[in-house]
Parts: C-alpha cells; sequence; structure tokens
C-alpha cells in the first residue's frame, strides 16, 4: 500500500486539481445555481460514483485497451456531446418557478424534491463523468504516476489513490455546491434572473457538448 506521505501528497494534489476549472467543476456550479445547493451535491455523489468506475478501470488495465481503440474514444465522446446538448434542450426551456411580483407558484414538495429527483441528478452526475472519454485517459496518465511496484501489487495501491482523489472530489466540488446553490437561491427569488441563468447554462453546456466533441486524445 502507499505510504501516508505519498497519500497526503496525493490529496494535495487532487485537490489542486478539483480546484482548476474544468467540465466537471462547472457542471456542478451550475447545476447547483439553478437546482439548489442539495442538487449540487447529488450531482457531486453521482460524479464519485464515475470516479469509482475510472479507477477499477484503470487498475484493472481495461482502461489502457479502451485507449488503444479510436472507436471506442469517438462513440464515447459523441455520447457525451449529445447527452450534454440535451440538457442544455432542457436548461433552454425550463420555466420559471417565480412570478416577477415575489410571489412564488406552486412548488413541488420537499419529498419529491429529495426522492426522485435527488437520484436523478446522481444518475446525471454518473452520466457526465462516464460519458468523457478524457476522464478515463487522465486517469490512465495520473494515477500509475504515484504507484510504486515495490511497495507490492499496483492495483490495490491504484484503488487507494482513487479513494483519497474521491475524498478531494467531494470535499472540493461539495464546497463549489453549496457556494454555487446559496449565490443560485438569490437569483431563483426573480423570474428575470432565473431566466437569464437557464439561458447562461444552455449556452455553457452546448460550449462543453462543442468541446467534447472536437477533443482528440
Amino acid at each position: 500500500m502507499p505510504t501516508l506521505q505519498t497519500l497526503i501528497t496525493f490529496f494535495g494534489v487532487a485537490v489542486l486539481l478539483g480546484l482548476s476549472p474544468g467540465p466537471d467543476n462547472l457542471f456542478v456550479l451550475l447545476q447547483s445555481a439553478q437546482r439548489g445547493w442539495r442538487m449540487g451535491i447529488a450531482v457531486v455523489v453521482g460524479l464519485c460514483l464515475g470516479i469509482i468506475v475510472h479507477t477499477s478501470a484503470v487498475a484493472l488495465g481495461l482502461a489502457a485497451v479502451f485507449a488503444a481503440s479510436e472507436m471506442a474514444f469517438t462513440v464515447l465522446k459523441w455520447c457525451g456531446a449529445a447527452y450534454l446538448v440535451y440538457l442544455a434542450w432542457g436548461a433552454w426551456r425550463a420555466p420559471t418557478s417565480v412570478k416577477d411580483d415575489g410571489d412564488d407558484q406552486p412548488k413541488r414538495t420537499a419529498q419529491a424534491a429529495s426522492a426522485g429527483d435527488f437520484m436523478r441528478m446522481v444518475m446525471r452526475g454518473v452520466v457526465m463523468n462516464l460519458t468523457n472519454p478524457k476522464v478515463l485517459i487522465f486517469f490512465l496518465a495520473f494515477l500509475p504516476q504515484f504507484a510504486n511496484p515495490a511497495l507490492g501489487p499496483v492495483a490495490p495501491q491504484i484503488f487507494a489513490f482513487g479513494a483519497v482523489f474521491i475524498l478531494a472530489t467531494f470535499l472540493v466540488f461539495g464546497a463549489i455546491a453549496i457556494f454555487s446553490g446559496v449565490f443560485g437561491k438569490l437569483l431563483l427569488k426573480s423570474a428575470k434572473g432565473q431566466w437569464w441563468l437557464n439561458k447562461i447554462t444552455a449556452l455553457v453546456f452546448v460550449g462543453l457538448a462543442v468541446k467534447l466533441a472536437t477533443s482528440q486524445r
């Protein structure tokens, strides 16, 4: 297993990576602003579940097989781009939930928002993470750099680093979700502010889709 010093160093690097602007933290930022911090945390949970899949693929050697396949990379990136366009369309057409006079329109119950919606946002995070082939290739290039064959089998070390990466991701992205959710709550009190937030979210999703579709290995 990795030494404690190596794990601490890896944790610090993972935190810095989480703070660096990228599709995932931008996705959390927008979803939290648009739907509230709880739904943002749900997206973060989904992204972390996706990291488990990527870590397992690297540890089991599946990532190397995927990275060698041009067709697999292309199919996955187009699936991811199509999903982002779908989310953009939904955000663009999303209705405002408040009136200009400040009176709330009928809202869903808290129970509905904490059950079905939470799971739906978790799955949104999972799909967002797994349909980006560059994430898998990044893990393939990043995690093994910290593994030391002299300390034993590499696969358990990869899983350990994956667990630390998940912890760092949850802490950083969770903080982003809470901050963005609180800020977004102010915008959602205004029908005009909510309208602009929906449109900006849609345009950003389109931009991410174009970036993903035109990405190369």
